[in-house]
């Protein structure tokens, strides 16, 4: 078990990035997950990019991601998530997982 791996499993509690296979960005409280990755995510949402206007964030709430949906997830500097300025960034949507 990796060292993030057991921080996970012994305290499953921060704020998380999922980037799903999709191309789906959302951010929230990890909760719980089982063995199969599914998540339970709480105060959780969707950061959707856009090349032309800044980063919209659509609320989701209480949000369950299922395992076989996540691509990559990772922890959140709050610190350093807090401070950036949402409104201004500019970038492509992300594409779909292709396997």
């Amino acid at each position: 078990v990796s060292d993030a791996s057991e921080h996970f499993l012994n305290e499953p509690t921060g704020t998380v990035a999922v980037i799903t296979s999709d191309g789906r960005m959302i951010v929230g409280t990890l909760k719980g997950f089982d063995q199969t990755i599914n998540l339970i995510l709480d105060e959780s949402h969707e950061r959707v990019f856009s090349s032309s206007q800044g980063v919209e964030q659509v609320v989701l709430g209480l949000y369950i991601v299922r395992g076989d949906n996540v691509a990559v997830i990772g922890e959140i500097d709050e610190e350093t998530d807090s401070a950036l300025d949402l409104g201004n960034i500019r970038a492509e949507p992300l594409n779909s997982v292709v396997h």
